[in-house]
C-alpha cells in the first residue's frame, strides 16, 4: 500500500461520487424536463440522495446548474476528443456523420435546455456563453482536423463552420420530432457537397478523378 493510497478518504470518495450523482442527474433532467422542471428536489430524487445532501453541494439551484454548465461542457469536450480519425475514401462522410450524431444526442439536448435556462437567468448566462465559446473553437479545430481541411484555401473555413451550424440546427429541429430518415438524407447530401469543397483541384481546374465541378451532377432538390 503506498503512503497515496493509505491517505485516501474514503467520505471525500463518497463526497465526490454523491456530486458527480447530482450533476449527471441535473444533466438528465434538463434534456427530458427541461429548466422548468428540473428543480433541486427532482434532480436530487434523480440522483438517489436527499435534498438536504444536494443542497449540502449545491446550496441553490443556480449552483447546482451552474455547475451542471461546467459538467456537460467537459463531457461535450471529451466526446469531441474521442472521436476516430478516418482515412481514405469515406472520410468526409464518416466524419459528417460522427459529428451530427453529438449534435443530436442527449448531451447538445441537455446544453440547449441550458441555453434557454441562460437567456433569462443572469448567473447562468455568463458561464454558458464563455463555455460555449470555448467548446465552439474546440469543435471546430477538431472538425478540421478530423476532415483533413487546409483553411488557407478559400471557402474551407466557412464551408466547415457551415457544417457545424447546420449540426447545431439539426440539433435543435430533433427537440421536437425524430427526423432521422430525413436527416440522413441531409446529411449525406452535405457530406458530398463538403467533398467536393475539400478535395484539391488539379490546375487546369478538373477534379483528380477527371469529373468535372459538381455543376455536371446537380444537386437534388431538398425536400
Amino acid at each position: 500500500m503506498t503512503p497515496r493510497t493509505a491517505l485516501r478518504d474514503p467520505k471525500q470518495d463518497r463526497s465526490r461520487a454523491t456530486r458527480r450523482r447530482l450533476l449527471e442527474a441535473a444533466v438528465a433532467c434538463l434534456a427530458e424536463r427541461g429548466w422548468a422542471g428540473s428543480t433541486v428536489a427532482v434532480v436530487a430524487e434523480r440522483a438517489g440522495v436527499s435534498r438536504g445532501a444536494a443542497q449540502h453541494h449545491f446550496p441553490t439551484r443556480e449552483d447546482l446548474f451552474t455547475a451542471a454548465v461546467e459538467h456537460v461542457a467537459e463531457q461535450r469536450s471529451a466526446e469531441l476528443r474521442a472521436l476516430p480519425a478516418p482515412h481514405g475514401e469515406g472520410r468526409v462522410p464518416a466524419v459528417v456523420e460522427a459529428l451530427i450524431t453529438l449534435y443530436t444526442g442527449p448531451l447538445f439536448r441537455a446544453a440547449l435546455q441550458l441555453w434557454v435556462a441562460a437567456s433569462y437567468e443572469e448567473q447562468l448566462g455568463a458561464r454558458v456563453s464563455a463555455l460555449e465559446a470555448k467548446i465552439g473553437r474546440e469543435t471546430h479545430r477538431i472538425a478540421v482536423e478530423l476532415l483533413g481541411a487546409d483553411e488557407s484555401v478559400p471557402g474551407v473555413r466557412e464551408a466547415v463552420q457551415g457544417l457545424l451550424d447546420m449540426g447545431r440546427g439539426l440539433g435543435l429541429a430533433n427537440l421536437l420530432t425524430d427526423d432521422r430518415h430525413r436527416r440522413e438524407r441531409v446529411v449525406a447530401q452535405w457530406s458530398r457537397i463538403l467533398e467536393g469543397i475539400l478535395t484539391p483541384k488539379d490546375p487546369d481546374g478538373d477534379h483528380p478523378d477527371g469529373d468535372h465541378p459538381a455543376h455536371d451532377h446537380p444537386a437534388p432538390a431538398a425536400s
